[in-house]
């Protein structure tokens, strides 16, 4: 796929460059897929700017981690599974490791009185970063009114109706099937608009497929038989060890069950999984799940890391033999293992089929409908993270037969550092890790 003015990277070149990109890869999967852009199709030349586009749109209708299937199927395509696997591997490598360290620490040390004054400005930003998310996702997704009227029943289905996150997914592709000339039109709108590089050579590095990249039924079967064990393996021994009602089986289950339903990326899923977590198994607290997004927005990788973290609290809190920072470390592993391998089974059972997919009109009309009720899904989120963020505790109200929570008691320095923390993300130059670490520092100042 390369023309001679653009020999193809070595696959010890490639291995330097996707180091470089997982440790760099902060910002969330906007900040990401930028870096990606600007690393392999401006700088390097590596594939053209149509063809980056063409993986960006299949890996927008995967569950699961956009950015990091960006990174595996590019690494795929220049150098097949290996390049793949080293790609996707070290994308989230250096956060895997880094939540594993903030993880232990916060298990050791988050009763600390100071600890307690660091999160508290750390919550607020945190409340800041998903409302940004909810108007940043909202602008592109949101265009016309089947859009809005998606987002809206999404969100009441949630906050109102208590439907399962799944289902809500679920649904709205079924909807965005049925009603195809109404979502259609939006899902060619939603493809980020990227610098134009040298036409020519974009369409020499654009027209050639390589061998392992063309459709093979022997290779679809083969990709099946390594992948599907390595991924429920786990889960199958587990449960066979361990018992179906541990913390360990119940684990691999439920982030199982979570790779397949993971559209739109960790924001719209973890409100979804905070109620499973905190409401369903018990495992951590809101205040502990809120602390565990704002630690992984402080790392590279994919913001589905905050899982990582779920993981590891949940086998920490859980009675048993092992010490609390050894169970927590296996159960931080078996997370992050049944999160991100089926995203290499997708990469490398559907890549070869990428083009059908993305020229299948119901796919993109499915997928316009879910980005829809995924704004809905993260505004529901918000709402949830500010009635723990800025409020002491709620009492109901009562709409005839319903009884909606109705927030009591403000925290009034919360609501301002989360207001400040909003404006700088909205209006200036700042940054995410900027902000971040001075909310921080201004919740020690207050405490």
């Amino acid at each position: 796929m390369f023309p001679p003015s653009a020999p193809p990277p070595t696959l010890g070149e490639a291995t330097r460059v996707w180091a470089r990109i997982g440790l760099l890869s902060f910002g969330g999967p906007a900040g990401q897929i930028a870096l990606m852009h600007r690393e392999l199709v401006e700088n390097r030349r590596w594939i053209g700017e149509a063809r980056f586009l063409h993986a960006l749109s299949y890996c927008m209708l995967l569950p699961g981690p956009e950015a990091q299937q960006l990174a595996t199927y590019v690494g795929w395509l220049l150098h097949g599974r290996r390049g793949g696997l080293i790609a996707g591997l070290l994308f989230i490598l250096p956060g895997v490791l880094v939540m594993l360290g903030l993880s232990t620490l916060y298990t050791l040390y988050h009763q600390a009185p100071l600890t307690g004054a660091l999160f508290h400005g750390l919550k607020a930003a945190v409340l800041a970063v998903v409302l940004d998310a909810v108007l940043r996702l909202g602008k592109r997704a949101l265009r016309g009114w089947p859009g809005l009227a998606m987002a809206g029943a999404a969100f009441l289905a949630l906050a109102v109706g208590h439907v399962p996150f799944p289902v809500v997914i679920l649904a709205a592709g079924l909807i965005g099937m049925a009603a195809r000339p109404a979502f259609a039109p939006a899902a060619a709108n939603t493809t980020p608009a990227t610098p134009a590089g040298d036409a020519l050579l974009d369409r020499q590095l654009d027209a050639a497929v390589p061998p392992h990249a063309q459709p093979s039924r022997r290779r679809a079967l083969s990709t099946l038989a390594l992948w599907l064990p390595l991924w429920l393996g786990p889960l199958a021994a587990l449960r066979l060890v361990t018992g179906a009602d541990s913390v360990w089986t119940h684990l691999a289950l439920f982030f199982s069950g979570m790779a397949l339903v993971t559209f739109g990326g960790a924001y719209a899923v973890l409100a979804y999984v905070a109620q499973a977590a905190v409401t369903g198994y018990g495992w951590l607290t809101p205040g502990e799940m809120i602390d565990g997004l704002g630690l992984a927005e402080t790392t590279p990788g994919p913001l589905v890391l905050v899982l990582q973290h779920v993981g590891f609290l949940a086998a920490a809190h859980a009675p048993g033999t092992l010490p609390p920072v050894l169970a927590g470390f296996l159960g931080a592993l078996l997370t992050s293992w049944v999160t991100f391998a089926p995203c290499f089974l997708w990469i490398f059972l559907g890549g070869p089929y990428v083009e059908q997919v993305r020229t299948h009109t119901t796919i993109t009309a499915a997928l316009a409908a879910i980005t829809a009720a995924v704004v809905g899904v993260i505004l529901n989120l918000a709402v949830w993270f500010g009635g723990h963020v800025l409020f002491s505790g709620s009492r109901p109200l009562h709409l005839g037969p319903l009884a909606l929570p109705l927030p009591t008691g403000l925290d009034i320095p919360a609501a301002l550092l989360a207001l400040v923390a909003f404006i700088a993300l909205r209006h200036t130059r700042l940054g995410l890790l900027p902000t971040l670490a001075a909310c921080a520092a201004a919740g020690l100042l207050l405490e």
